[in-house]
């Protein structure tokens, strides 16, 4: 059963459904709001000019005037750019008197590491497991 009839299943017939489908549904909750969190991620770091912010406060915390300087637009433009990066949460703004400095969120970024690293098992295993198949058949068609 796929996880829209698991959950389906549980919300019509809560009494019949064994615990294993309950602990199920469970995980796949998490992973909603997991893959939820990586799309705003990836959506924000989507534009070069955040993907520029992002790289300059790899360096240390800077304020929003400093930030905006090497880009051509005016700053009310330039702030959506940063609601953006703060909203998905990969950097965070605190304002001390007149000046808003942003950080880097380094939590963030470990979700993107765990998820990459993730793809890069999945994939490397597919890419084995074609690479064994495609000499298995070069190795048939010579024979």
């Amino acid at each position: 059963m796929h996880a829209a009839g698991i959950r389906q299943a549980v919300t019509t017939y809560p009494r019949i459904v064994s615990p294993c489908a309950k602990s199920w549904i469970a995980i796949l909750s998490l992973m909603d709001q997991h893959l939820e969190n990586l799309d705003a991620i990836f959506q924000s770091l989507a534009d070069p000019t955040r993907r520029a912010i992002i790289a300059r406060l790899g360096k240390g915390p800077a304020s929003v005037t400093d930030l905006a300087k090497p880009f051509e637009m005016a700053l009310p433009s330039f702030m959506k750019h940063i609601r953006q990066l703060e909203g998905s949460g990969l950097i965070r703004t605190q304002k001390e008197g007149r000046v808003r400095t942003c950080t880097i969120e380094k939590k963030k970024f470990a979700t993107i590491e765990a998820w990459l690293k993730e793809q890069h098992a999945l994939w490397e295993g597919r890419l084995d497991r074609l690479e064994a198949f495609a000499m298995k058949t070069m190795k048939e068609s010579t024979e």
